[in-house]
């Protein structure tokens, strides 16, 4: 049976085509639904209208980034990216399509299985795939676990350095879970004064920090010194008995009384044993300290896609194959 596929780059044609069925009642992950994607679109991809597909119910929500090239829209906030549907056919048909307007495609991050199902349609529509891992996810399962049992799982130098900097340096601490004006314009201060890298969307963050407090999955912690002022802040998410954890930051000047693991403990606490949530989900990056709290990471891969039947993609495929010969030549 012949798959109809049609490209849309309107997100008012977007919405209309997709009804309902990419709502929050309907996709239980964020990364799923057509708000993350056009909020994304409307502050990471101010200039780039969307390229997404469709057909059958399944959607590929993809963005040009250069001549005859695509990436997923997702950016470097996006924590996952997937192809949205179940049926093999239509996501194959969307991916031959693809390549009557594109020569490469960039998609990342994905998950393994996410990373293995696009690369066997990718190789069924006609594409050369090269997948390579780039990143790591920890996570830990917390199913039917109090924070008590948590924490006595945790390393003890973890555990004793928390117990000596709480009770030598209480902090009073906020957990909000509705959007608060006064609590975003202390994240916003204490980030610019972190060790963090400028930060690519402060507006994208509040938007999205305003639309998840409205639906009751915010949890922003600000922490406090016993003279008031902000020191440390953690945005999490908490749906569906997921906690996400999507940015973290403290004053480069309080480090030394850690108040991030203050603020973390109290944080890891709210979540296990108010929200019950099962599963904690520390986004990606593999930095020492997450192991700490976490227990399993996971590896996130990128695909990079080429359509062997045009000049740019025999070009791309020559440089991925050398650029991997490099790497054996060097032992990495």
């Amino acid at each position: 049976m012949t798959v109809s596929v049609e490209w849309l780059d309107d997100w008012d044609a977007i919405a209309a085509r997709a009804g309902d069925t990419l709502d929050r009642a309907h996709r239980p992950i964020l990364f799923d639904r057509l708000h993350w994607y056009r909020l994304m679109g409307r502050h990471l991809y101010p200039e780039a209208p969307p390229a997404v597909l469709h057909a059958n119910g399944g959607w590929l929500f993809l963005v040009g980034d250069g001549p005859r090239r695509a990436v997923a829209l997702s950016k470097w906030y996006g924590l996952a990216w997937r192809s949205i549907g179940d049926d093999p056919a239509a996501l194959e048909a969307m991916l031959i399509e693809t390549g009557r307007r594109y020569d490469r495609l960039i998609l990342n991050p994905l998950d393994p299985a996410e990373g293995s199902r696009l690369g066997t349609a990718l190789k069924r529509a006609g594409w050369q795939v090269f997948s390579d891992c780039v990143s790591t996810n920890w996570t830990i399962d917390v199913t039917g676990k109090s924070f008590a049992d948590f924490w006595r799982e945790r390393p003890g130098q973890l555990r004793n350095t928390a117990a000596r900097r709480i009770k030598r340096h209480p902090l009073a601490i906020t957990i909000h879970r509705q959007f608060d004006a006064s609590a975003w314009a202390d994240y916003e201060s204490i980030y610019a004064d972190s060790w963090k890298p400028s930060e690519g969307s402060m507006p994208f963050l509040r938007a999205l920090a305003e639309q998840e407090g409205a639906a009751g999955t915010l949890r922003l912690g600000i922490a406090k010194d016993s003279h008031g002022r902000a020191i440390a802040a953690q945005f999490w998410l908490v749906e569906n008995g997921v906690a996400t954890i999507h940015k973290l930051a403290h004053r480069e000047g309080a480090k030394e009384i850690s108040p991030g693991t203050i603020l973390s403990h109290a944080m890891f606490r709210t979540a296990i044993d108010e929200d019950r949530v099962t599963r904690i989900d520390f986004g990606l990056g593999n930095e020492p300290y997450k192991a700490e709290w976490m227990d399993t990471p996971n590896p996130i891969h990128r695909i990079d896609a080429y359509r062997p039947g045009s000049l740019r993609g025999l070009a791309g495929i020559g440089r991925e194959h050398a650029a991997r010969l490099v790497r054996r030549l060097r032992g990495g």
